[in-house]
């Protein structure tokens, strides 16, 4: 059997708030944690890896772990998707991508416009779901797509599917891409359709989003100048701009992102699959939606024993986050928090990793276990799996 490598990036399941969380106003923030309290959580087969045995986790522990527990400190000092992923993937950024907490500059706006042939909308922080009700009518009405950011950096344009259709508003967020750079530099833009009418406006599925490629080689593109087959679940060919990707299965939702995994680790695809499951953010975090945050993780456990027959002895599994998004928090926004890490490697070994430095040490344990080599950055714990 060849060895193969399996990240699932539960997206948003923070498991407590960073010693830095004050500089980010996310003091107390504790995504899975509040969760738990808030409606409970029947994820049995998360507790027995170990979950509960992470330090400052909120959940039950297990006196007999199965897998090795632990969880990691992100060294890039922001919470989004972009950078979570890139330094899990072995690129910390020195520095983060810039935010806009009143809002973009005329010169963007104008540049934009410009670009696009008609005025915008919004240009304020504003959560996606409540913008759209507050600004949708006008939008059908004058044709101008909505633009908004978050406490993230993020350049995000909504527009309703039959107004704007999505294969112009990819173009889009194409030109504002092209506009976000060097001074302006933005780690997303953004595609965020919905449809309705009459102040009742719903997001669909399809979203799209424009991410730098990363600035300095991740494992991914160590991976393939080593001839692996890196395959892509979810968001991630976004994340990475396409790039250390040799396949992709554009998946939108966890349903679909859970099953593909499982498709690809039964046929023997691939030499390390990389999946996001989005909907724990997208659709609960940022609604401040606890009730659908637990469920969504009740449902992901519920795919685990699949997934665990699915594997090989040779197979490592990590399953992990890439930030925080505490539905029970003020606001609408990411918490910085640290990530949690499950790992095994076929039926696993129980160890307590305590605190990991980096994300970037699971990206270093992924590629000294599929090339037996150090990534220049981050520390392994592949000794500690074995």
């Amino acid at each position: 059997m060849k060895k193969r490598a399996v990240i699932i990036v539960l997206d948003s399941c923070g498991i407590g708030y960073l010693p830095d969380a004050v500089e980010f106003n996310d003091v107390t923030a504790h995504t899975i944690g509040h969760v738990y309290a808030a409606r409970g959580l029947k994820i049995p087969n998360m507790l027995s890896l170990g979950i509960g045995n992470i330090k400052g986790s909120m959940l039950p522990r297990r006196f007999f772990p199965r897998a090795a527990y632990g969880r990691a400190k992100e060294l890039t000092k922001a919470k989004d998707t972009t950078s979570g992923h890139w330094e899990m993937a072995g690129f910390p950024m020195a520095v983060p991508f810039r935010t806009y907490p009143n809002g973009f500059p005329e010169r963007v706006i104008e540049a934009f416009e410009a670009r696009i042939g008609r005025g915008t909308l919004g240009n304020e922080v504003a959560s996606g779901t409540e913008i759209i009700q507050r600004l949708g009518d006008e939008h059908v009405k004058t044709g101008k797509p909505i633009v908004y950011t978050s406490a993230d950096s993020v350049f995000q344009i909504a527009a309703h599917e039959e107004v704007i259709p999505l294969e112009q508003l990819y173009k889009f967020c194409e030109e504002a891409r092209e506009i976000l750079v060097g001074d302006d530099l933005v780690g997303r833009v953004i595609a965020r359709p919905f449809v309705g009418g009459n102040g009742v406006y719903t997001r669909t599925e399809n979203r799209r989003d424009y991410a730098l490629e990363p600035m300095e080689d991740t494992i991914l593109d160590g991976l393939v100048k080593k001839g692996m087959d890196v395959v892509g679940i979810g968001k991630i060919e976004d994340i990475f701009a396409h790039r250390g990707i040799t396949t992709v299965d554009h998946t939108k939702n966890n349903h679909d992102g859970i099953e593909a995994t499982i498709r690809f680790l039964k046929e023997g695809r691939g030499d390390f699959i990389f999946t996001n499951l989005v909907d724990f953010d997208m659709l609960y975090g940022h609604r401040n939606d606890p009730e659908g945050y637990g469920a969504a993780l009740d449902y992901f456990d519920s795919k685990l024993p699949e997934i665990f027959a699915s594997m090989t002895d040779d197979d490592l599994l990590i399953i992990t986050a890439d930030h925080g998004c505490d539905p029970t928090f003020p606001g609408t926004d990411h918490t910085r928090e640290y990530i949690p890490v499950l790992a095994m490697i076929g039926k696993g070994k129980p160890c307590d990793l305590g605190t990991l430095d980096t994300f970037a040490d699971l990206g270093a344990t992924v590629y000294e276990y599929l090339t037996g080599e150090q990534w220049r950055c981050g520390t392994s714990f592949l000794n500690k799996l074995r």
